[in-house]
């Protein structure tokens, strides 16, 4: 462990499973750790117990906000908005603020494999952690996947990489993190309620690139224009000619020469076959002959709630993409699919405008129902197009509307286009609670 945090008085800013993690590695290194969090205490209780469980002294409610003590070091949970009273009152007092990525890659003793984007990062992480392993070099996915980085950074000694999945958030506070290999996804519109802007989310974003060194490898997605990198380039498109892996009639090509069928995967989507070139251009960028990545690759089955197909009833296959919590997920969604689809979308308003998604939607989808906060909004833009039906805040009636709706032949898919808090936990919970409405329909509902 880092001697460096030794009987330092550190702050840890979070009590979410990152600043948790960060609390436990510091302890562990001889650090005198405070955790706050704005949090109502009563909420807390459990987390509380945990942390002062392991003597790390714990700030909660108005009482976190209000810290007047100095600390020589601060981590700060990535998951809070830097415009909170608690960042804020430790930003007054000028004190040393980086995140939970930078402290815990200044512990790291291999290589470092970040993986960043607007969609796909969760796919790509894993896929890239089942071809290295299947190919014999060892490694294991953390950062924003979960579990932190701090969690996993003690068994950096025993790794040949660790592979991590980065988001703008974590990248916001960075200086010296510099990854052996960086992976840039794509842009899209997303985090709106976070950024001002687009450009200020961007920024944030391909910072992933910032300490980069002609030694290391950028592989980026070919179809977005990127500021003048320092490492070495490998690119990919599924839309794009004339990157150094493409799309042609479902099939991988690297530089012309066949490498993989997305029928010999069990992916489905252009978006996935983006996924897939990256973790091939991860694997090139580490060594590796493709004959010994695809093994790993052809294995892979994706995680629940990313174009997770759940059952066909009466002819109607039903869709659970709960993972798509912004505009361009859904438009990946949506140009996957060949057959007629009802979308069910809506969900937080996040900041951005769906009427960028208007002709597609025209052009691919039967019908649509909407709900959420943002249920009248979607209505409203695209009523004009097709048929919308308004779900207000029940999933459940909305899953009855696209029953009715949808005909033989059909897909239905929640593809939400945004985030979930206004009405569940997280997008796991909501893309649970679809499954089981989902389950639930009659087999026949002809007859039922």
């Amino acid at each position: 462990m880092n001697s460096s945090h030794k009987d330092k008085q550190v702050a840890v800013l979070g009590a979410g499973e990152s600043g948790q993690s960060a609390a436990f590695l510091l302890r562990d290194c001889g650090a005198h750790v405070t955790v706050l969090d704005s949090g109502d205490p009563a909420r807390l209780y459990d987390k509380i117990h945990a942390l002062e469980s392991r003597g790390i002294r714990v700030l909660a409610g108005e009482a976190a906000e209000r810290d007047a003590q100095e600390y020589d070091l601060s981590v700060l949970s990535p998951g809070i908005d830097p415009a909170t009273p608690l960042v804020r009152n430790f930003l007054a007092k000028r004190a040393e603020l980086i995140g939970e990525l930078e402290l815990a890659f200044g512990m790291c003793a291999c290589p470092v494999v970040a993986i960043t984007g607007t969609n796909g990062k969760t796919t790509t992480t894993q896929l890239v952690e089942q071809m290295l392993n299947a190919a014999g070099v060892r490694t294991v996915a953390s950062g924003n996947i979960g579990p932190a980085f701090s969690a996993k950074v003690s068994q950096s000694g025993q790794l040949d990489v660790m592979t991590l999945e980065v988001s703008s958030f974590q990248l916001e506070r960075i200086r010296v993190f510099r990854p052996q290999t960086a992976v840039w996804l794509g842009f899209a519109a997303d985090h709106l309620d976070r950024y001002a802007s687009m450009e200020e989310y961007f920024a944030a974003k391909v910072r992933i690139f910032e300490n980069q060194t002609p030694s290391d490898w950028a592989v980026v997605n070919f179809r977005d224009k990127l500021p003048p990198l320092a490492a070495r380039r490998i690119t990919f498109s599924a839309s794009v000619p004339g990157a150094d892996f493409e799309l042609r009639d479902g099939v991988i090509f690297h530089r012309g020469t066949r490498v993989l069928a997305m029928s010999d995967t069990h992916l489905r989507g252009a978006h996935n076959a983006e996924n897939l070139m990256a973790a091939l251009g991860v694997g090139l960028a580490q060594g590796l002959e493709f004959h010994q990545m695809l093994p790993g690759l052809c294995a892979y089955r994706p995680l629940p709630h990313r174009c997770e197909v759940i059952r066909t009833v009466a002819g109607v296959e039903w869709v659970n993409d709960s993972k798509g919590t912004n505009l361009d997920s859904v438009e990946k969604a949506l140009l996957s699919e060949g057959r007629p689809v009802v979308l069910i979308a809506g969900g937080k308003d996040k900041g951005f405008e769906y009427e960028g998604l208007t002709d597609l939607v025209g052009e691919r989808c039967r019908a649509a129902v909407v709900l959420g906060e943002m249920a009248d909004r979607i209505e409203a833009l695209w009523r004009g197009r097709l048929q919308c039906f308004n779900a207000g805040k029940s999933l459940s009636r909305a899953v009855e509307l696209a029953a009715d709706i949808a005909r033989p032949g059909d897909v239905v898919l929640f593809s939400p286009g945004t985030s979930s808090f206004d009405m569940f936990k997280n997008y796991a919970d909501r893309g649970n609670q679809f499954r089981e409405l989902v389950l639930a329909l009659p087999s026949n509902p002809t007859t039922s």
